[in-house]
């Protein structure tokens, strides 16, 4: 089952049930949060909820898409009760980086921060069910305020130094009335950062992922293939500037998603009844390891069939919105 969310020519909103070619309304639906809930306190699965209300209209899902109408699919009515966050270096990556291991053996005095923790995953980050294994990476990206809808363009702030993509896939979760998280399912996102940033010093790393994002245009329900291949790409003036396949699931990574949630959410400031998380899980795949430079005007596509329709976003140019000396004093 994949859902969206989207928006009707008069700016009322709705929830859809992706069917082929069309988007099929749920009946009575205007927020796939308000449908999880619901769910939530009827003690029945998100497919079971929707299957209860019924479908009416019927849409056309790639006009929805070339309008701009199509929602993130899953928010929250006040962006501040909505988190994203992630974690890195939980995919097994390039065998470069393997070698980088393989040559220093177990010295860990003589590994970097970054190669340290990703051999802390590769030996600890898929534990037995139920219990907990090694911490990952864990960053801050956000609340719903960054969150760009599926087609819009991501906005650069002038002290950026890159606008880089980073196809991943993104955890979508609503926490119950009981306090506790659900998973509603999962979607293809963009993770957009700034990798010079990062580069400089990987405690940079913090400031460089304070961008926006974008995720969808679906939601799938339910579990996640064990073994997922994508495309990332970007185009610039009509053509393909880049173009590389993407691995994830649980099969191309070092820690397990049931690991990756735990250490998210075994902090109590993360269980606030009826809050929003997103959440993506990293990649091994980014265009600034191949020399990349984006630029404005270019779009990059994330597509991954297990997802349905591909994630496009676009870059444009974004104002200051503080200047040096800028607090005021009362």
């Amino acid at each position: 089952m994949h859902l969206v969310q989207f928006e009707l020519g008069n700016g009322q909103r709705r929830v859809g049930l992706v069917d082929g070619p069309l988007v099929r309304e749920i009946q009575g639906a205007t927020s796939t949060r308000d449908l999880a809930l619901a769910a939530i306190d009827k003690n029945i699965s998100l497919a079971e909820q929707v299957d209860s209300l019924g479908l009416g209209d019927n849409h056309d899902y790639s006009q929805l898409r070339a309008d701009l109408m199509i929602l993130p699919p899953l928010d929250h009515p006040d962006p501040a009760h909505l988190l994203v966050s992630g974690t890195g270096l939980t995919h097994l990556g390039s065998a470069s980086a393997r070698d980088k291991m393989h040559q220093h053996g177990n010295d860990e005095s003589a590994m970097t921060d970054t190669m340290r923790i990703f051999k802390w995953g590769l030996e600890g980050g898929k534990p037995a069910a139920g219990q907990a294994g090694v911490q990952p990476e864990w960053f801050y990206k956000g609340d719903g305020s960054i969150v760009i809808r599926p087609g819009e363009s991501f906005p650069q702030p002038p002290f950026s130094e890159d606008a880089g993509e980073e196809p991943e896939l993104s955890g979508l979760y609503v926490i119950g009335h009981d306090g506790k998280p659900y998973r509603l399912g999962f979607a293809i996102g963009n993770e957009f950062s700034d990798h010079i940033m990062e580069r400089k010093n990987y405690l940079y790393l913090a400031h460089s992922k304070l961008r926006a994002c974008s995720f969808g245009p679906e939601l799938r329900v339910g579990d996640l293939p064990q073994n997922l291949a994508g495309t990332s790409r970007i185009h610039r003036d009509g053509q393909v500037l880049w173009e590389k396949e993407f691995l994830s699931g649980e099969a191309n990574m070092c820690h397990s998603l049931e690991n990756l949630e735990y250490h998210h959410f075994k902090y109590a400031q993360f269980l606030r009844p009826g809050d929003v998380h997103v959440h993506f899980f990293g990649t091994a795949t980014l265009s600034f390891a191949d020399g990349i430079k984006t630029q404005p005007g270019d779009k990059f596509e994330i597509s991954q069939h297990e997802f349905g329709a591909p994630l496009i976003n676009g870059i444009k140019p974004a104002d200051a919105v503080f200047q040096p000396g800028g607090i005021k004093q009362l």
